[in-house]
């Protein structure tokens, strides 16, 4: 069961990079109505490039590295001592989800725009929530000596 489902987060996490995670009326840093993890990105490549690789690699190289890490320890293929060093970088996926939620706050707070959040941002957290659960789980089943 662990397997399966982080082996759907190999096609969730690329689902919820493209999905809207919010939807603005009126946003200076983006001007979009719609922003996604990816379009994001793009606006953040066009005016801060520092904070553009930040992003990129809390919001995309850490958590899929992660799961791909997971898969391959699942499989018998990666030793498991590796996982509490996946589960580090689950952790630091996480941070991206405290950045938007920051962001929403922030603009709600200073009235600029009216945003909402949208179904994409659910989705993203709950890959991520997933991922850092089945890192645990997996962690407790070898320390248990419980492997399939």
């Amino acid at each position: 069961m662990l397997r399966a489902l982080n082996l759907c987060l190999l096609i969730l996490f690329p689902i919820a990079w493209f999905a809207p995670l919010l939807r603005a009326g009126l946003l200076p840093l983006f001007g979009l109505s719609e922003i996604s993890v990816i379009s994001g990105l793009q606006s953040l490549w066009d005016s801060d490039v520092a904070l553009a690789l930040l992003v990129t690699f809390f919001a995309l190289f850490a958590p899929y590295v992660k799961t791909l890490g997971l898969a391959l320890v699942q499989f018998g293929l990666l030793d498991h001592r590796t996982l509490p060093a996946l589960t580090v970088l689950g952790k630091l996926a996480m941070a991206d989800i405290f950045l938007i939620a920051l962001y929403v706050v922030v603009v709600k707070g200073v009235g600029l725009a009216t945003v909402e959040v949208s179904w994409g941002l659910y989705l993203f957290s709950g890959c991520i929530l997933l991922s850092l659960g089945l890192s645990l789980a997996e962690g407790w089943q070898s320390r248990r000596g419980t492997r399939r």
